[in-house]
């Protein structure tokens, strides 16, 4: 009796573990790049994370950009403590480059590399839910 309680418990614990979301899925809003910024929905896309834009803002309110479902962050494989690689589009040139993420609590650092990853710019996203 001791062993099957004992074995339930193990598999409900597993369970817990297995549901539990990374903390970099969630809803992110992006910094304001050339006038406007967007929302993103960063979630599991095979055995990485995708953030695909979900919606667009400028200094006026809520529009509807051309880029709303187009991937932004594409194929980010989890290394460790928080930290990410895989690649970063940014709408505004339409190029793609080398991409870098740390997530600590509600913030994402989030950098876009060239020069195999000499050079990088960078932007803090705030996780909105």
């Amino acid at each position: 009796m001791i062993r099957m309680m004992m074995s339930a418990a193990f598999l409900a614990a597993s369970a817990a573990v297995a549901l539990a979301a990374d903390p970099v899925e969630g809803i992110w809003q992006t910094e304001v790049d050339d006038g406007a910024y967007a929302l993103v929905t960063i979630a599991p896309c095979d055995a990485n994370f995708c953030g695909v834009i979900s919606r667009t803002f400028r200094a006026d309110g809520e529009y509807k950009s051309e880029n709303i479902g187009k991937n932004i962050v594409i194929g980010m494989a989890a290394k460790g403590g928080g930290k990410y690689e895989g690649q970063i589009w940014r709408p505004s040139n339409n190029k793609i480059y080398i991409g870098k993420m740390d997530v600590s609590g509600d913030r994402i650092r989030l950098r876009g590399c060239v020069a195999g990853g000499l050079l990088c710019s960078s932007q803090i996203w705030v996780k909105v839910q």
